[in-house]
């Protein structure tokens, strides 16, 4: 288990190298379905990922766990500070990526926007274990993306999470925490 001093650095930082991103993740232990129940607020950990800035740019909140079939796995704020839970969208997400100017503050208007108009209700995700990385533990399966998010346990009220997309290779990373 790595130590708060290995720990701090790379969560206050907010950065890290995928490499050192992934041997915190390796050495952090797992997390259960009950654990991941409840809303979590989330910041991203970049390590030169393609979507680093992504979320910040679309006023990302973070994500909320029902029950392990229940799971809003994209939570927003809207101009006023309230969250609202969006639809992912494939279309979208490949667009962003092929097109990095709406990580620019200029555009970030223009994104939110976007976000805003896919709002839903309906859960977009469960939550199963799996294994991922040698360790089985909480993951969040996209309903309609090829994507899965692992999560392993800081503390108590925090968690580190990988995001596996089936596009791009390298990992994506996040810190979620507990409100």
């Amino acid at each position: 288990m790595p130590t708060l001093d290995q720990l701090n650095p790379i969560l206050q930082s907010g950065q890290a190298t995928t490499e050192a991103a992934l041997e915190l993740f390796d050495a952090l232990g797992p997390v259960s379905l009950e654990f991941m129940i409840g809303r979590w607020r989330g910041s991203e950990l970049s390590t030169h990922h393609p979507m680093d800035g992504l979320l910040a740019a679309s006023n990302w909140y973070g994500k909320e766990f029902l029950d392990p079939e229940t799971v809003h796995p994209l939570l927003f704020l809207d101009g006023q500070n309230r969250v609202f839970k969006v639809a992912p969208s494939l279309a979208a997400m490949r667009l962003s990526l092929k097109l990095p100017m709406f990580k620019q503050p200029a555009f970030h208007p223009l994104v939110r926007l976007m976000t805003a108009m896919s709002t839903t209700q309906a859960s977009q995700a469960r939550l199963r274990m799996m294994e991922y990385r040698h360790q089985v533990s909480a993951t969040m399966i996209y309903d309609n993306l090829p994507i899965n998010d692992s999560f392993r346990k800081v503390d108590d009220n925090t968690v580190l999470g990988l995001m596996d997309f089936k596009d791009i290779p390298q990992p994506f990373f996040f810190v979620l925490r507990r409100e």
